[in-house]
């Protein structure tokens, strides 16, 4: 697995989102910019949805969750707060508030658990109550 391609195109998603997350409806872009993540996000998918299931699946049964699994790019959150960038200039990213997919656990009674993944490195968070509590899938 080609995890710095992995790293790339989700970032490229990241900032897509981002982006798109400050443009108003009435934005001459706004519908350009969404068109262009909806390709990327089919490529992502046909790309990796084999790989992040697999790590899905683990993390689903971990959880004894019976919640479908759904396609990668679902968990992807509509907004990141970028981190200032490594040694490298490479930018990771945190999450927080209702972003992700919900999940149902009787671990975690009524509490609002969701998975999001964020770029660099790869990886799945686990939210709870809105604050990022930790990553239950790295992918290095």
């Amino acid at each position: 697995m080609n995890w710095d391609k992995l790293d790339k195109e989700l970032t490229e998603i990241v900032e897509k989102r981002n982006q798109l997350a400050l443009m108003d409806y009435s934005d001459e872009s706004y519908d350009d910019l969404e068109e262009a993540i909806h390709d990327l996000e089919d490529d992502f998918n046909e790309e990796y949805e084999e790989v992040i299931e697999n790590q899905l699946e683990k993390i689903y049964s971990v959880l004894k969750s019976d919640t479908d699994i759904l396609l990668p790019t679902a968990y992807i959150a509509n907004k990141y707060k970028p981190l200032l960038p490594d040694a490298n200039g490479i930018v990771s990213y945190e999450v927080g508030g209702q972003e992700g997919v919900p999940i149902e656990s009787d671990q975690f009674d009524r509490q609002d658990v969701r998975l999001v993944l964020i770029p660099n490195p790869a990886r799945i968070v686990m939210l709870i109550n809105g604050r990022q509590l930790k990553d239950v899938w790295r992918s290095r």
